[in-house]
């Protein structure tokens, strides 16, 4: 089969999973107890399933046009996949104020270190602002992504009274970070000139996106939270799981 329809194929399974799992989200009424989940489902939805296919069609795989869409929209989305794990991680500390208070500042100081990072980077390279820069940009909030989810899934091992959801949820968020990370490491390694490289690059990413998608369809298709508003310190009187 052409490598063309296989590619062709795990997209529009990807389409299909992205339009299910909103359309779940909104039919089990979890839309606001999973609001940034939403909105970065939406997000993803919306680059990967709108902006990127009507500008492939319209102006072709290799234009400029193109190439700076999709550079531009694998930055926002990478920035909004480092805020949901942000959000993952206050739903975590939800049974403790403390935790969360102690949590926030660290992550709000790994992404100012992140943007520290990657203004050093286009100072070096203004002039290379979709290759250099955003490479750099988006490589930092992958690799930093991918740490802080693996330490946010052995927190939640550590938890008590474990969030079933939360924990599928990041597992799948860790399927999606094995795409990206692997193809900047060959890139990295091998400057994506072998054969194996090129064939990972080509394949690996829909893979992953797809383990992801059906991981977090699964989670909010049958484990569900419950909803506590009593949540001990926290004046904002959210709704939290329990």
């Amino acid at each position: 089969m052409p490598s063309g329809l296989v590619i062709d194929g795990l997209q529009y399974v990807g389409y299909v999973l992205e339009v299910g799992l909103l359309g779940l989200v909104l039919w089990r009424g979890h839309a606001r107890r999973l609001a940034a989940f939403s909105f970065y489902v939406g997000a993803y939805f919306a680059v990967d399933g709108i902006l990127r296919p009507c500008a492939l069609h319209r102006y072709g795989p290799a234009s400029v046009e193109y190439f700076y869409l999709y550079w531009l929209t694998d930055a926002l989305l990478a920035l909004c996949t480092f805020l949901l794990i942000c959000a993952f991680f206050r739903r975590a500390c939800s049974h403790d104020r403390n935790v969360w208070t102690f949590v926030r500042p660290i992550l709000l100081l790994i992404l100012a270190f992140i943007v520290a990072d990657s203004a050093f980077a286009l100072h070096q390279h203004y002039k290379h602002l979709f290759t250099a820069f955003i490479f750099v940009f988006n490589q930092n909030l992958y690799f930093t992504g991918a740490v802080l989810n693996t330490v946010l899934y052995l927190m939640l091992l550590r938890f008590e009274g474990p969030d079933r959801e939360l924990e599928l949820l990041v597992c799948g968020l860790g399927i999606q970070y094995a795409g990206p990370a692997a193809n900047f490491a060959l890139v990295h390694l091998t400057g994506n000139s072998s054969p194996a490289a090129r064939l990972l690059t080509v394949y690996l990413p829909p893979l992953c996106a797809l383990g992801m998608l059906a991981v977090w369809f699964y989670a909010v298709a049958c484990w569900p939270c419950a909803i506590s508003t009593d949540l001990a310190g926290d004046r904002e009187g959210l709704p939290v799981p329990v």
